[in-house]
């Protein structure tokens, strides 16, 4: 019975404030010379409003600034079941700083509630909301292309909308928040892809691994992935709060860092 009581005071009370940085060079064949060395931060799944803490989104924003990253991607489910608490996280948001651009998708939870509240809210937090659309960056003479689809559990998910205007070869990544929509996505010219929504499974065990995912995340639950025949890059970030229960258990929230390397390994 102690012992019960202490795993579930681990996985309730310190697990999931435990935010831990992982950082990843991914080499990149079609980046351009202009962006060899690009840093991107990547995080998930904040779920304000279910036992979410100001004191765990300040965390996160003060590791963001520490790393001082190029771009800043964020994969979706910025609220879980109502948009009441999302005010009060807007100055932390916004305090979250990137040279080249904050951007950001709408996850499933998103759409439970209000999208376009949070589309409002994200923007005022000044994250570009990308919604089966995308941005070009430009840095020292080169372009990239960030693309972000909308969600494929509640929205329409239209990669040759989000591509609309893309030129031909051009670097493209991908903002997608249910990972296993990278099968699909490997067909299309992204070079990279980046999602959020299993939460890692938010509980694993040892040996046995995720105890649940949700739909949209069977496959690809945690971690880098090589997907399809040219063997396209997908990160599954674990992402940050909770949902359903407040608890992590050998899963803790992450915050990932990218450096991009141009040319061939």
């Amino acid at each position: 019975m102690g012992a019960g009581m202490m795993t579930g005071g681990y996985a309730w009370l310190w697990e999931p404030r435990q935010l831990e940085v992982t950082r990843l060079t991914l080499r990149c064949p079609r980046l351009p010379a202009a962006f060899d060395g690009l840093v991107l931060a990547q995080f998930s799944d904040l779920h304000l409003g279910f036992h979410s803490r100001e004191s765990d989104i300040s965390q996160l924003a003060e590791a963001i600034d520490g790393e001082s990253p190029d771009m800043i991607l964020f994969t979706g489910d910025t609220v879980d079941s109502g948009t009441d608490a999302l005010p009060k996280y807007l100055p932390l948001l916004s305090s979250m700083q990137a040279g080249l651009g904050k951007f950001a998708i709408l996850g499933n939870h998103d759409y439970l509630v209000h999208p376009d509240y949070v589309v409002e809210m994200l923007a005022t937090a000044g994250f570009s909301v990308l919604r089966n659309e995308h941005k070009l960056v430009k840095h020292q003479g080169g372009t990239i292309a960030v693309v972000g689809l909308d969600d494929q559990i509640m929205g329409r998910p239209d990669p040759e909308q989000g591509l609309h205007g893309v030129p031909e070869g051009l670097f493209t990544l991908l903002m997608m928040h249910e990972p296993d929509y990278a099968d699909t996505a490997a067909l299309y010219p992204f070079d990279l892809q980046f999602s959020g929504h299993s939460h890692g499974g938010q509980v694993r065990l040892p040996f046995l691994g995720a105890m649940l995912t949700p739909p949209g995340s069977k496959k690809y639950i945690m971690g880098a992935y090589a997907i399809g025949d040219r063997s396209m890059p997908l990160y599954v970030n674990r992402g940050i709060g909770e949902t359903h229960l407040p608890i992590r258990f050998l899963c803790k929230p992450e915050l990932t860092i990218f450096t991009l390397r141009a040319g061939r390994a």
